[in-house]
């Protein structure tokens, strides 16, 4: 599995992690001393604006503030400056569609139903011709039901802000029909497969094709004057990898192939876009009323000799597929600082959000407020699963379990789907590229973490 990396791609990744917190610590400065404190929760006359910031396929090594040795990522370094930065955060899985479905409602893939980016029965055919052959009979009336599960789900962050009187927005990747599944007010998603609707559609023009619907919606939200939540999910640094040419003439020269380069340009890409949202938040005079919350669906590995992915990162169960860094600002309510050690997971976002407006949170939710010291510190895992890209049930198409603590990581296969692959283990705290498994070393520690997983799966639903 390892010897998939090129040399290169190794020898560039290790060094750059023996500096990385040299480099963080550095470009956080004086927030390393001041420890995280509880956001003020009290009830204020205009609640905060929320931004939710997605990047699309990058790896949790490629940021400049991540300590990446030729990306550049100025206005990203400038939110985790400014920002309760956790490098160590998770998404529960390692694909698009349920990665960005348990962002937005806050609990595993295996409660809202969405496990994977297609859904199959006994019977389906595919048609693999052609870049539209996912519009076949097949998809739509199968993922009906999908979404229609998902519908009926209350724990959607624009649904329970309904509460707070917020305007919602979506724009950007979306891959549960139109934009109103989700409780959205208002979106770039028509989710219809008729017309080319399957994970974003219009929405994926934002970002690469200018920001002006994103900055139609603030100007909505402020005329109105209600506070506003944006999802803000591009399809970047997502392939097509093809990003302007002065970006690519600028990596070229420093990256061992075109691709790594194209890769590399689509990450500093993202990163204007970035910039250019909270300069225009700020010029509205809004930066101090924005709570900003950051994160990536999932991760990518670029290979050297093609423009796929490494199967060690998207779709695998290693961090290369399933760690990001999660960032949360809130000038003058949340204190900045660097966060290197605790284990954090997409699924925090919607109670943490909930927290700060003093909002009763659902039972349902699987994750943590993070502003809340306590609970932090007492958390003991993080858990994670993986099923196939063209999903079923959950036995039929679960590949892998995962558990996260400080420092070990299991990595469970499915017996039944991933029969000739081994349990292993490793102390991602040591051996951040999973270089070593040492579940043979560590047998009690392997049998600890399966009944972890094991107990944490005990609520979970039928299969449907």
């Amino acid at each position: 599995m390892k010897n998939a990396i090129s040399n290169s791609l190794i020898s560039m990744k290790n060094n750059s992690f023996t500096i990385l917190s040299a480099i963080a610590l550095l470009l956080i400065g004086s927030c390393k001393e001041t420890p995280p404190e509880q956001a003020k929760t009290q009830e204020t006359i205009k609640p905060p604006n929320i931004v939710f910031i997605l990047s699309d396929d990058q790896a949790w090594t490629d940021y400049g503030f991540m300590g990446h040795e030729h990306i550049e990522t100025p206005n990203l370094d400038k939110l985790a400056n400014e920002s309760l930065t956790f490098t160590r955060g998770y998404v529960p899985t390692s694909l698009c569609a349920p990665s960005l479905a348990s962002i937005i409602t806050g609990v595993y893939p295996r409660t809202h139903g969405v496990l994977a980016n297609d859904r199959v029965l006994p019977g389906d055919v595919k048609d693999k011709g052609g870049k539209n052959h996912w519009r076949t009979s097949w998809r739509p009336k199968n993922y009906a039901t999908v979404i229609d599960n998902f519908n009926k789900l209350k724990t959607t962050l624009p649904k329970l802000l309904k509460e707070k009187g917020y305007l919602s927005f979506q724009t950007g990747k979306w891959w549960l029909g139109n934009h109103t599944n989700g409780g959205f007010d208002d979106g770039m998603t028509h989710g219809d497969p008729e017309r080319g609707g399957r994970h974003g559609d219009y929405g994926l023009e934002i970002g690469r094709e200018g920001m002006d619907t994103l900055y139609r919606y603030i100007d909505v939200a402020m005329e109105k004057e209600k506070p506003f939540f944006m999802w803000y999910a591009p399809f970047l640094p997502h392939s097509p990898h093809n990003p302007p040419d002065s970006l690519l003439q600028k990596y070229l020269p420093k990256a061992p192939t075109e691709y790594v380069a194209k890769y590399w340009a689509m990450c500093e890409w993202f990163d204007i876009t970035c910039g250019q949202l909270m300069d225009y938040i700020e010029d509205k005079g809004e930066t101090e009323n924005t709570l900003f919350v950051y994160v990536c669906d999932n991760g990518w590995v670029q290979n050297e000799t093609n423009s796929a992915y490494n199967e060690i990162s998207k779709r695998s169960p290693y961090d290369y597929g399933l760690r990001t860094p999660i960032m949360y600002k809130w000038k003058g309510k949340i204190t900045p600082y660097l966060d290197t050690l605790s284990l954090t997971s997409s699924l925090d976002m919607v109670p943490t959000v909930l927290s700060l407006l003093n909002m009763e949170l659902p039972q349902e939710l699987d994750g943590i407020n993070i502003l809340n010291k306590n609970a932090l510190m007492e958390r003991d895992a993080l858990f994670g699963e993986i099923y196939a890209h063209d999903f079923n049930t959950i036995e039929g198409s679960l590949y892998y379990r995962m558990a996260m603590t400080h420092p070990y990581k299991l990595i469970l296969p499915n017996e039944t789907n991933k029969p000739n692959e081994k349990v292993q283990l490793f102390n991602i705290y040591e051996d951040p590229y999973e270089q070593k498994d040492i579940s043979l070393e560590h047998p009690e520690i392997v049998e600890n973490l399966k009944q972890k997983i094991e107990s944490s799966w005990v609520e979970r639903p039928q299969d449907n």
